[in-house]
């Protein structure tokens, strides 16, 4: 094995489950997000020596991955779903993944999602997230406040009613 297979190895066993919480975060389908961040992992190799020298690898792949569910809903427009085979399925999630929250993320508007999880399965800051999303690090920190409230309010509404009080 070379040395960039060896690299690369690396990077795939360090990276596959950060890169997939955050994607399944985003995307709202374990399989999809499977299947993206396998594509994305995929062209990751391919492209090897640019993104090991990239910032955040892993912000790269995560971002490569939502790029390609972008293209795979444009294809699918129009197309109409069978019953309950296409629906969310929050339950079927066994990756340490609250179910819960995943649900409260996904009803989060997208860029929104896109934040959050960059911010907490990647642990990437906020001018790292600006610069992967091509938006700037203020409206970062503004997607990032307005979806932790959100999801604050809609996991713990006792305590935010306590607050009022």
């Amino acid at each position: 094995m070379s040395d960039q297979q060896k690299d690369f190895a690396e990077f795939f066993q360090a990276s596959w489950e950060p890169c997939l919480r955050a994607v399944v975060a985003v995307a709202g389908s374990q399989q999809l997000a499977e299947d993206q961040v396998a594509e994305a992992f995929a062209k990751a190799w391919m492209s090897w020596r640019k993104v090991r020298r990239h910032p955040a690898p892993q912000a790269w792949v995560v971002r490569t991955a939502l790029n390609t569910g972008v293209s795979w809903w444009r294809r699918r427009q129009g197309e109409l779903p069978l019953g309950d085979h296409d629906v969310r399925a929050p339950g079927d999630l066994d990756r340490g993944l609250d179910a819960t929250l995943l649900a409260a993320i996904w009803r989060l508007p997208s860029r929104q999602r896109e934040v959050i999880a960059l911010r907490i399965f990647l642990d990437l800051d906020n001018a790292t997230i600006a610069r992967q999303l091509g938006i700037n690090a203020g409206t970062v920190r503004m997607h990032l406040s307005r979806g932790v409230a959100a999801l604050r309010r809609e996991l713990n509404p006792t305590s935010i009613m306590e607050a009022d009080q």
